[in-house]
């Protein structure tokens, strides 16, 4: 227990705002869980959740070698009402995680240097560092560890710090004491579930990604389901609105890592100015970003359906242009903008191919 309490203490020296530790094979419902949202097809273009689902459905056999899994959670709420820039619908709504640096970066430094420690520590000792880039199923883990709960969204939440935290992993051949489990504390609220503009939740602790509005934004391509596209908003990249609207927030304490805090320029950028942007602007803009990974095109696209969105005729002269772009999804983006807001296409372009929308 002396190496393990100052274990977290190191920890929470370090940044992170909580530390717990649970045994690989803590969480062996998760397999069955998994092979159910893939069987319901619930993963939606995510085709990487299929492929090495042996790994994240079981721990154990990611490394069979690990006898600890030490859950870390990095607080990052916000300074502001997220969902105030929902009502300024010519101006862009970009999800809190994503107005700093790429939280990859930060938290994976972080967790190497609690890693290092504990090597130094233990002579011998091995340590496999992971943040939502491998195949490990952090918030059941986590919840095995005792920082918060899978509540009815599906995220982590927490009594002593909301649901404002991104979670990192250090696997070891340490055996360490786990800690125990945390319990549900979502009672009978649903306001995580009523919020959500798509209806992305078919029942309490479910998602449906293939309508999650933070999936459309980021993980999926092509053309969105133009049934949803209107339902987006001026969400162009993630959403908050199940996380915003947490009651378990009020004891959320605002991050403290400064390279994660929000940029002037992604609080709430206007819409038109996104538009504008070509490949090698966007890539300078978002360096450093986590918007940088999805690309300029699928990025103008989901501008251009917040453009549609929004209700302002003005913004049609940023569209304009688009509609020739190489991209045949932004172009068809560009076209269903203007049509939203009445206004007819300059020009007739040719229908999508069938492989551009894949």
């Amino acid at each position: 227990m002396g190496l393990k309490a100052d274990l977290c203490a190191f920890a929470l020296e370090a940044g992170f705002a909580k530390v717990g530790v649970c045994r690989p094979g803590a969480v062996p419902e998760t397999a069955e869980r998994l092979a159910a949202f893939v069987d319901a097809g619930r993963h939606g273009q995510m085709g990487w959740m299929a492929e090495r689902m042996a790994w994240r459905g079981d721990p154990t056999a990611l490394w069979p070698q690990a006898r600890s899994v030490i859950m870390l959670a990095e607080n990052y709420a916000p300074d502001v009402d997220p969902l105030a820039v929902l009502a300024h619908r010519d101006r862009a709504a970009i999800s809190v995680y994503a107005q700093g640096r790429d939280y990859h970066d930060v938290v994976k430094k972080r967790l190497k240097v609690v890693g290092r420690w504990l090597i130094d520590q233990v002579p011998g000792a091995e340590i496999k560092v992971f943040v939502d880039t491998a195949p490990v199923m952090e918030k059941p883990l986590a919840q095995a560890a005792g920082l918060g709960w899978q509540g009815k969204h599906t995220n982590l939440l927490a009594r002593d710090l909301g649901n404002w935290v991104f979670l990192g992993a250090i696997f070891t051949t340490v055996d360490l004491e786990p800690d125990e489990a945390e319990v549900g504390h979502c009672g009978s609220c649903t306001a995580c579930l009523d919020v959500c503009p798509t209806q992305a939740f078919p029942a309490p602790y479910q998602l449906d990604a293939r309508r999650c509005i933070s999936y459309l934004t980021i993980e999926h391509s092509g053309p969105v389901d133009p049934d949803l596209r209107a339902k987006m908003g001026n969400r162009i990249y993630g959403c908050d609105d199940c996380l915003a609207v947490c009651p378990w927030n009020k004891f959320a304490v605002q991050g403290r890592d400064a390279r994660l805090a929000a940029r002037d320029d992604l609080r709430a950028p206007p819409l038109a100015e996104l538009a504008a942007l070509d490949d090698a602007a966007f890539r300078l803009r978002f360096s450093g970003s986590p918007i940088k990974r999805i690309g300029r095109n699928r990025f103008v696209r989901n501008v251009c359906y917040a453009i549609g969105n929004s209700g302002n005729p003005a913004l049609a002269q940023v569209l304009t242009p688009l509609m020739t772009d190489a991209d045949a999804t932004v172009a068809d983006a560009a076209s269903w903008a203007l049509a939203q807001l009445g206004l007819e296409p300059p020009c007739d372009l040719p229908p999508l191919s069938p492989s551009s929308q894949q």
